[in-house]
């Protein structure tokens, strides 16, 4: 059994990042994807629904985050648009001890925070195939002005700096092949040496019986 391994995904706001986060919780196995705690409110779903508590994010008052932050309570947290977003170290902890490696879904400073407690951290940037196609997704959730879509469109080319910290780069043009991508950097990542470390040690006992 390997160490289990903290995964990363972050890109620009549309580039599909939750599909694929969706689609990898649902087709690999002893894997989990960290529900985030934010302050800002639940929005519509493409499907005309609301997000959920519990489910898309843990919706919390500005107040209860500050204490969070107080009692270190917070794997990494940062003010990104419209509210403040943060990871639950305990539900991180947790999912590992259960024998799950697990997914965060977080912005660029989250991810650079991550990396610098746990190096070994594995951290995927996506991105979309140009521009005008990130517009064209952006528009089409039908969720936000288009003020607010200029500002994220604004951010994203801000955020493409982000990308060189990265481990890995995935294009989302196909979403499946992206998928597939993904898919095989955290089956390459659960084989690293500092992953199992462990298992090398167990197999060199045996030769020195």
């Amino acid at each position: 059994m390997h160490k289990k391994v903290t995964f990363v995904i972050s890109g620009p706001s549309g580039v599909g990042k939750g599909t694929i986060c969706e689609r990898i919780i649902g087709s690999m196995e002893n894997i989990a994807l960290s529900v985030s705690c934010t302050t800002r409110a639940p929005r519509r779903l493409e499907d005309g629904g609301m997000e959920t508590d519990g489910v898309h994010y843990h919706f919390i008052t500005p107040e209860r985050f500050s204490a969070m932050i107080d009692e270190g309570d917070f794997y990494e947290y940062a003010c990104v648009h419209s509210g403040y977003y943060g990871t639950s170290r305990s539900f991180v902890e947790k999912q590992k001890a259960a024998g799950n490696d697990v997914i965060l879904e977080i912005e660029m400073q989250g991810a650079l925070q991550v990396k610098a407690t746990d190096p070994e951290a594995v951290l995927i940037f996506i991105l979309p195939p140009s521009y005008e196609e990130l517009r064209r997704r952006l528009v089409g959730r039908n969720s936000e002005t288009a003020e607010q879509i200029e500002k994220r469109l604004a951010d994203a080319s801000n955020q493409l700096a982000f990308a060189y910290a990265y481990d890995y780069l995935v294009v989302n043009d196909n979403l499946d092949e992206a998928v597939q991508a993904v898919t095989e950097i955290i089956e390459a990542s659960r084989m690293r040496t500092s992953s199992n470390k462990k298992k090398i040690d167990d197999i060199k006992r045996c030769f020195r019986r």
